[in-house]
């Protein structure tokens, strides 16, 4: 009885508080809002926010095509004029305009130490220093050094090359000193599996490999496996010497350094590439079957980077942070435009991007805390991660903190979707939320996936940023369109980029087409110099996929679009997400995991239909925390693999995440009737997400299929 009354009189008191708050904001706003309404001029925000960004310019009872309404901008409207139609004289005329300009930067590793944690285990921890920069001057030597030293190896024009490495300034430079010397790139993530990259080193035929220190040691087993390979050059560390010991003999192994030296001192003429020269041969991470490689040429690239520097209005004082896999044709295509912006790239990684990133050492500052970047690329994952963090730093404050926190955000969001910024909120309440990436944060462009509403409004309002959606693939070149600065919506992609056309197509099958009300449906085709030649050796996909129409090379995306009166675009569905159940109902398994990914409980999730049932199943990833909050409700012990067999704790997550599916408006029949918790966090070695950590649903399905039997069974 204390218990309950001693709680009772504290919710009491939180509420009196909360009351009392929101009288004083009443106050403050009808003092403070003629204030705000001349400096911040909402009106104008909300303008833009309205804005027509594109029309339509041709329609049928079949298909619809959307263009966009704006003019190139000036550095779009400078490449044409100049006829700047290749990577190469992109970085050229970047360096021409920014010439000892901060280019690329890399963190100093000073050292490295043990630290012991409190649980006893030990941990290597890094003491770091400042970034050091490259000037575009010596960014543009480099390049030229590294090329001039691959063809002193014997490498001519027109070959393949791979570059197999994390993301780091090496990496670009790699990469435009093949552009350079008109040698065609493979790029392999550095998360794939031992199969899979072979795959890709053995398909394109390549006998130079650029890799990393930390990779390496992966090609002792992995050359058993490429024949072809005859030199592997490697980026060296910054603390200690690489042992090159023990790989296979007739295999020369050089370092990055090393071909640069080479190249210092040559003679050899740079032969530039054509626009229709290959100048990547990209794997795709694919969420189904063997990765595929997608032939991008320098006149697919330069398109999109022209395109992307009309959508992105950068600043002066921008800077970026990349940390994302520059495998990832999102990630590449973000940095050229910041490479020819004069935005300067820091690189971080996962493991040192804030305070408390995992390699940090205690009293360290994270790169982010260092660098203080105005913007970023994200994946939804990433984005999913630090919402949820956000909650369960304001849950840990306790019950008071918490009222505070969710008056402050219903404040906030109020207000901003009226067009007024709020900075007395922002710093008394989401500073700290704000610190996290530095402080200057303003704007984080989001890609690989779909982002959810509610992941996107809480990023946006504690970050204090803005969360620019963009929607591209790998066979597109990246983006096929961007969120305008202005739009104050989620759950859109944006209207198309300039010179990219969208067509939506009708799709009988799922009952999508062009003449829905009130707006137009059907799947997304994509065309423009920005779309691929297509795969590369597998004609039957290319013809499959790609087609010539009106001049325009055209690709079939598979994705399900439906455009908005302003010619923004929202994906709802994926015509391979779409399963029919056995009653005749057709659910998109897609749709439901971003729903229920939302919910507290979920990591990761993989829904599962059967044609022949008539309901769905879902593996489930937990969530350590609250997985144990429920066991330590239902009063069960053990470890998080332990309390993931369990069949109570089983049950309780089903029940939570029915409840969610119902406050998502989700269907009873795609509620799914039996879930599975999965102990393994899925990750991209694994094989089990792709690189932007998308669900490869036939290879869960496959490494699951006994759970999968199991829970139809019940």
């Amino acid at each position: 009885m204390n218990i309950g009354h001693a709680k009772e009189m504290e919710s009491f008191w939180i509420s009196g508080v909360i009351t009392a708050l929101k009288a004083l904001s009443y106050v403050y706003d009808l003092l403070t809002f003629p204030v705000y309404l001349f400096l911040q001029r909402p009106w104008e925000k909300r303008k833009l926010s309205r804005k027509v960004r594109a029309k339509p310019i041709y329609k049928d009872e079949t298909s619809i095509v959307y263009r966009n309404v704006d003019q190139p901008g000036p550095m779009h409207a400078a490449l044409e004029r100049l006829e700047i139609n290749t990577v190469d004289k992109i970085l050229r005329y970047a360096t021409e305009i920014h010439g000892d300009k901060q280019c690329l930067g890399t963190r100093q590793i000073l050292g490295e130490e043990n630290e012991l944690q409190p649980n006893g285990r030990v941990f290597k921890k890094y003491n770091m220093g400042d970034y050091k920069w490259k000037s575009y001057k010596e960014v543009e030597r480099l390049v030229t050094s590294f090329g001039k030293g691959l063809k002193e190896r014997g490498l001519t024009q027109r070959k393949n090359i791979v570059i197999f490495a994390e993301t780091r300034a090496e990496w670009m430079i790699a990469a435009h000193g093949c552009f350079k010397q008109n040698l065609s790139i493979v790029t392999i993530y550095a998360t794939l599996g031992d199969e899979a990259i072979a795959h890709g080193i053995n398909e394109t035929e390549v006998d130079t490999v650029i890799t990393s220190h930390e990779l390496l040691p992966k090609f002792r087993n992995l050359l058993s496996m490429t024949p072809e390979v005859k030199c592997i050059i490697y980026m060296e560390d910054q603390l200690v010497p690489t042992d090159t010991t023990g790989f296979k003999e007739g295999v020369s192994l050089l370092p990055f350094s090393d071909v640069i030296k080479i190249g210092n001192s040559s003679t050899i003429e740079s032969i530039g590439p054509q626009p229709d020269d290959t100048a990547i041969i990209m794997y795709t991470s694919g969420s189904t079957g063997v990765p595929k490689g997608v032939i991008l040429t320098h006149k697919n690239i330069v398109a999109n980077i022209k395109a992307s520097c009309s959508a992105c209005v950068t600043r002066p004082d921008d800077v970026f942070l990349g940390f994302l896999p520059l495998a990832h044709v999102f990630e590449l295509l973000v940095e050229c435009v910041a490479l020819l912006s004069g935005v300067p790239i820091g690189y971080s990684s996962p493991l040192t991007m804030i305070d408390s990133s995992s390699k940090i050492q205690r009293g360290c500052k994270g790169d982010a805390s260092i660098l203080r970047p105005t913007c970023i690329t994200a994946v939804p994952l990433i984005l999913d991660r630090i919402s949820k963090g956000i909650n369960e730093k304001v849950k840990k404050k306790g019950p008071f903190s918490q009222a505070i926190f969710k008056f402050a955000y219903e404040y906030k969001l109020k207000w901003t979707k009226r067009g007024f910024e709020t900075p007395f909120f922002d710093r008394l309440i989401f500073s700290s939320a704000k610190q996290v990436l530095g402080g200057r944060m303003r704007f984080i462009l989001s890609g690989g996936a779909p982002l959810t509403p509610e992941t996107h409004t809480q990023v946006k309002i504690c970050l204090c940023t803005a969360v620019l959606q963009g929607y591209g693939l790998t066979e597109t070149c990246s983006s096929v369109s961007v969120m305008d600065y202005y739009d104050r919506t989620t759950g859109r992609v944006g209207a198309p980029e300039i010179g990219c056309d969208v067509r939506l197509e009708n799709w009988e099958e799922g009952s999508y087409r062009v003449t829905d009300t009130p707006n137009p449906r059907g799947e997304i085709i994509i065309g423009g110099d920005n779309v691929s030649q297509g795969y590369y050796k597998i004609p039957e996909k290319t013809k499959e996929d790609f087609f010539e129409k009106d001049g325009k090379r055209w690709f079939r995306t598979g994705d399900i679009g439906e455009i908005y009166p302003d010619g923004c675009l929202k994906i709802i569905d994926r015509k391979k997400d779409l399963v029919k159940l056995q009653h005749g109902e057709y659910v998109s398994l897609g749709r439901v995991e971003s729903e229920l990914k939302t919910c507290r409980l979920i990591e990761n999730i993989c829904v599962y239909g059967d044609s022949h049932k008539s309901y769905t199943v879902a593996l489930v990833v937990p969530h350590t925390l609250y997985l144990q909050e429920i066991a330590d409700r239902l009063g069960i012990q053990g470890s998080f693999e332990q309390l993931c067999e369990n069949p109570q704790i089983e049950k309780a997550v089903l029940q939570e995440l029915i409840e969610h599916a119902k406050k998502s408006n989700l269907q009873r029949f795609e509620i799914p009737g039996a879930v599975k918790l999965c102990a393994e966090q899925w990750s991209p070695d694994m094989g089990l997400v792709t690189a932007a950590f998308k669900v490869k649903r036939k290879a869960v399905q496959e490494r699951y299929q006994h759970e999968i039997n199991r829970m139809y069974a019940s």
